[in-house]
């Protein structure tokens, strides 16, 4: 077994110690949390991990915060300096960053180096996201109104390069057709066959999530059914009710666009327990970035990046008790699932339709519910994985705990129609 890996050379390990998150909830519609702020949110979030690492604000040397888009959904462009003073870190050394969908999992990534090189013993990282909302523009930030597809759609025109490169084009729809399109050709998939594994796949997504508190879409597609007056919730599935967004998109396999945070702290790991009895150790992260111009772009750099944290620690996919994957596009999960080698090539879809990847069943993924159903606060959802990952190998889910603790968790991140991170955590204890 591993112990203490390092991430390169003169750098020491480094091990999570600490987590905190927010409910995922409508910003704009939830009265219990209407007219939150950005540094409200994240502070909260930024605290419930220090409380859980037992340390002060004080204790803590350096912070990052991220952020999809701030300058949109929040009307700034440095809000690492303006929610300090939420969580006491008034003065602390911090930096921004936004990496897309990415972000949380970039995020984790930076803490680790930080910490890994020696610069820092206790650092915190954070992801904060208002999706569901924006400001005016005529009163103060904390006074939202909806954001509409005609400011956000215009907007995700800049993760392009405009000057050399093509604009967004075909829009989501045509992001989240690409690789399952291509997969079913090259698995004799027909559509229906299609149709039947996204629904099972939201089904099990969405069973989970009923069972976790912070989800913002809990209520179960068997009971969804029967007030809809379906006796068989697969027919349901398949109703106007779940009507195609795509050729093969519906709305169950969409991700739900959610405000909320999430934190977590990291020190190195021969300190780890000072902190807590239950720490996670990073064993090691991989990246890739591919523009979006290149064909089927997420399948190679998910690949690319699952390759080299693989080679990194000398671990493989079968070391891996749980799976964590960005599934805002509905069908990345299991996609990437083969991709990384946690499911076998091309028989994925088999796994789904037998619910061998619920929450309960062998091969447990996005325990939380993925984005379709434990929401999808664009950059802080990274870090919601992370919150959920520590949180299954403590043993602390209740109801949706995996049969076996998992002993290494691998989460896969993707964002900005770029961004890959692959990263493989080991429990301590």
């Amino acid at each position: 077994m591993l112990t203490n890996v390092k991430l390169g050379k003169n750098m020491r390990s480094v091990s999570i110690v600490g987590i905190g998150a927010t409910p995922f909830f409508n910003g704009v519609e939830n009265e219990t949390y209407k007219g939150l702020t950005n540094g409200e949110l994240f502070g909260h979030a930024a605290l419930d991990a220090m409380k859980d690492a037992g340390i002060e604000p004080r204790d803590v040397q350096y912070f990052f915060h991220g952020s999809a888009n701030p300058h949109v959904l929040n009307n700034c462009i440095t809000p690492n300096l303006q929610v300090a003073d939420w969580f006491g870190m008034r003065g602390k050394g911090s930096l921004s960053h936004s990496e897309g969908c990415c972000t949380g999992h970039v995020g984790l990534e930076e803490a680790v180096f930080a910490v890994a090189s020696g610069a820092y013993d206790i650092v915190l990282s954070g992801c904060s996201e208002q999706g569901t909302g924006m400001p005016d523009g005529n009163t103060p930030a904390f006074m939202r109104v909806p954001l509409t597809s005609e400011v956000l759609f215009p907007d995700l025109d800049s993760i392009f390069d405009r000057a050399y490169g093509r604009f967004l084009g075909g829009g989501p729809g045509m992001n989240h057709d690409d690789w399952i399109n291509y997969y079913a050709k090259e698995n004799g998939l027909t559509p229906d066959q299609i149709d039947d594994v996204l629904s099972h796949q939201a089904y099990h997504f969405r069973r989970a999530a009923a069972l976790c508190p912070r989800a913002i879409r809990r209520k179960p597609f068997d009971e969804m059914a029967k007030e809809a007056g379906y006796d068989d919730v697969w027919e349901y599935m398949k109703s106007r009710n779940n009507p195609k967004m795509t050729q093969y998109l519906r709305t169950a396999s969409d991700s739900c666009v959610a405000d909320g945070a999430a934190a977590c702290i990291v020190v190195p790991t021969e300190m780890a327990h000072q902190f807590t009895d239950k720490p996670v150790e990073v064993l090691g992260v991989g990246a890739s970035v591919l523009d979006a111009i290149v064909p089927h772009l997420e399948k190679k750099a998910t690949a690319e990046a699952a390759r080299q944290v693989f080679e990194l620690t000398g671990l493989t996919a079968d070391d891996i008790d749980l799976l964590l994957v960005n599934d805002f596009i509905g069908s990345s999960a299991f996609l990437a699932a083969e991709e990384i080698g946690y499911l076998p090539k091309g028989e994925g879809w088999k796994y789904v339709l037998d619910g061998r990847i619920a929450y309960d069943g062998d091969k447990p993924m996005n325990t939380n519910g993925g984005r379709t159903s434990y929401g999808h606060a664009f950059g802080a959802s990274g870090m919601a994985d992370v919150f959920e990952a520590v949180t299954q190998m403590r043993g602390e889910a209740g109801e949706r705990q995996v049969k076996k603790l998992p002993k290494r968790t691998f989460l896969r991140g993707f964002g900005g129609a770029q961004n890959v991170r692959c990263i493989i955590l080991e429990s301590k204890f």
